[in-house]
């Protein structure tokens, strides 16, 4: 994040949060945990870029790599670790893994937010029904995954950018 997150933001990423753990437990005990379930969770997720709304394979991740950019560049400005680096070593940062996933969620709220609303139109568009999981994981891939990939080059290409020497 490039500054504090508002009351919106911290509210926005709470809700975010609050969603995909309710969808995921919603959806483990309306269908349960059967290797049918994840069966079709898999075929169903390979079969959405060929249907309707497949504009949304390219919105949530482009939105996430802006988050990405902004937050990368910022982490480079201030001289912090790259991202997934500080979340998979998180004791030598002073805000730890905790705090550097929560700015992510602060950081993608709103596209997961979105996600999972696109997600559970194209639900009932297509299979006339809904799988709660199927939504949250639907919105993870497509808005989280992309800006915890991307955060940290982005930080790196930016550390370079920055410490490079100006040229006369």
């Amino acid at each position: 994040m490039t500054e504090a997150p508002s009351k919106t933001q911290i509210v926005q990423a709470r809700l975010a949060v609050g969603l995909l753990v309710v969808l995921v437990v919603g959806g483990a005990l309306w269908y349960g945990l059967t290797a049918e379930s994840l069966g079709r969770l898999w075929s169903d997720i390979l079969d959405r870029p060929g249907g309707p709304m497949t504009f949304r394979f390219i919105l949530q991740p482009a939105m996430a790599i802006i988050a990405a950019l902004r937050d990368g560049v910022h982490d480079a400005r201030v001289g912090r670790r790259p991202y997934v680096w500080a979340l998979i070593h998180g004791v030598r940062d002073p805000q730890g893994r905790s705090g550097r996933l929560w700015e992510g969620f602060v950081s993608t709220a709103r596209i997961i937010i979105l996600g999972v609303v696109m997600d559970t139109v194209y639900q009932w568009v297509v299979f006339k029904t809904f799988y709660p999981a199927q939504a949250a994981v639907i919105a993870i891939l497509l808005a989280f995954v992309p800006y915890i990939v991307l955060r940290g080059p982005i930080s790196r290409i930016a550390y370079h950018w920055i410490a490079r020497p100006a040229s006369n």
